[in-house]
């Protein structure tokens, strides 16, 4: 099982020499990915969603741009792998991605890992002028997209939401093409993760019903003849106070799911600073003995 960290997006804060400390100190303690959430957009902390509910992220928390972020991570460290967790695929052009997903994996000599999800945040669809009712269709035939770009020198396709001509992007990436998990528990989830996807990305620890849930994944890709052993499963730990006991009896549940990847998540437990965030590793290091 890798064990990995989730960058501290929102408490990281915008001093690149912090964000390049905590990129060395992760590699150089031997976590094996760094983890990097995204939001474009953040809906105004006073305005409810469409169905009356709170925004889980809002205007007032901070967000690096996940392919520049990763650029730069990819600059300032040689061996860590770099992953999402998740770009929301639909709400983004397709053929973009592609391109600036196969720039980091150029950087990085073929250290990325590209997750994706289908998004919940209505307010950034809108602002991007990308449609939010068909997003769980789209990503299917998106992901197709953007193996074939990052496969082929030249693609023609033809679908119902894409249309390339005898083009193609140019560097392709190191990865022929780059693994893509995918986030999300609806069944619709499952049922793509199992049939189309390299692995299952969560960003919470294991629920009543993950075990299940990993189970349909392994029956969806077997109904699709693929081996479920091929597909990867990612899970995270929550850092809260760090207590010892705690980070392994959640690190063990997720070594009898099944897990793959675990990551580290430090964010909201408390921490002031980047220098706390950076302690935090080590605290979670010495706890997991890895």
């Amino acid at each position: 099982m890798q064990i990995g960290a989730m960058f501290p997006q929102m408490e990281i804060g915008t001093d690149p020499d912090k964000m390049r400390t905590y990129a060395e100190t992760a590699e150089e303690l031997g976590y094996g990915h760094l983890m990097v959430i995204e939001h474009v957009l953040g809906a105004n902390v006073d305005r409810p969603d469409r169905h009356g509910r709170r925004w889980p992220h809002t205007s007032e928390e901070e967000f690096h741009e996940p392919f520049v972020l990763l650029g730069f991570l990819a600059a300032v460290t040689r061996r860590i792998e770099l992953a999402t967790g998740v770009i929301v695929l639909p709400q983004r052009q397709t053929a973009l991605v592609a391109k600036q997903a196969a720039a980091v994996d150029v950087i990085s000599r073929g250290r990325l890992r590209l997750g994706v999800g289908v998004g919940w945040n209505d307010v950034e669809f809108e602002a991007l002028d990308m449609a939010f009712a068909d997003r769980g269709r789209r990503i299917v035939e998106q992901i197709r997209v953007m193996r074939l770009l990052w496969t082929k020198p030249l693609v023609t396709f033809e679908g119902k939401w894409h249309r390339i001509t005898d083009a193609g992007i140019n560097p392709l990436p190191v990865q022929r093409p780059i693994p893509i998990w995918m986030g999300g528990s609806a069944e619709p989830v499952l049922r793509r993760v199992g049939r189309i996807t390299d692995g299952w990305s969560l960003s919470g620890e294991p629920g009543a019903e993950t075990e299940a849930q990993w189970g349909r994944i392994k029956e969806y890709a077997r109904e699709a003849g693929r081996d479920p052993a091929t597909i990867g499963l990612q899970g995270a730990i929550r850092y809260g106070d760090g207590n010892a006991d705690r980070l392994r009896q959640v690190l063990d549940r997720w070594r009898q799911i099944g897990a793959t990847h675990v990551y580290i998540n430090t964010v909201r437990s408390g921490l002031q600073s980047p220098d706390e965030h950076i302690a935090a590793l080590h605290t979670a290091k010495r706890a997991l003995d890895f």
